[in-house]
């Protein structure tokens, strides 16, 4: 089943389940699949984005509740972080499980040899390898600097 079916399937069942909180944030993930998919018509895309772009939604939604949160929290807000932070156990559902710090680092060491990269100027390629491969299921912040280290 593709991902946007499930968020309109557990979309309705929060409806069923009259569970208010869940199902405001899950009218969240579609406005924002349906704003992508907009876009993507208005560019000549007619079926929509991709699976691996809704991933990155969800991803980009998750990181966005998580900086939320934590300036709630700075701010004493904690009634306010706390919402965030079920926000983002919903949302968080749909993604696939974040890889491990070790097993991030064996992306990284897998993406530079099938790369063939050599110095900091591929890592650009090296990037795209590991952004088409583990799109939610990693941080590429925190991945960029181990690329760097590795190709420094």
């Amino acid at each position: 089943m593709e991902l946007r079916e499930t968020v309109a399937a557990s979309l309705k069942q929060a409806m069923r389940d009259k569970a208010a909180d869940r199902l405001s944030t899950l009218r969240l993930i579609n406005a924002a699949i349906k704003d992508k998919d907009i876009a993507a018509r208005a560019e000549g895309n007619d079926e929509g984005v991709a699976n691996s772009e809704v991933l990155a939604i969800l991803g980009k939604m998750s990181k966005q509740r998580l900086e939320s949160a934590r300036a709630y929290e700075e701010g004493g807000r904690l009634d306010l972080a706390e919402r965030e932070k079920a926000e983002i156990e919903v949302i968080e559902e749909f993604l696939p499980r974040q890889l491990s710090e070790e097993e991030a680092e064996k992306a990284v060491a897998e993406a530079v040899s099938e790369v063939g990269a050599q110095s900091i100027r591929d890592m650009g390629k090296v990037m795209a390898i590991l952004k088409s491969k583990y799109t939610g299921q990693m941080d590429f912040g925190s991945v960029g600097p181990k690329v760097k280290a590795r190709l420094g």
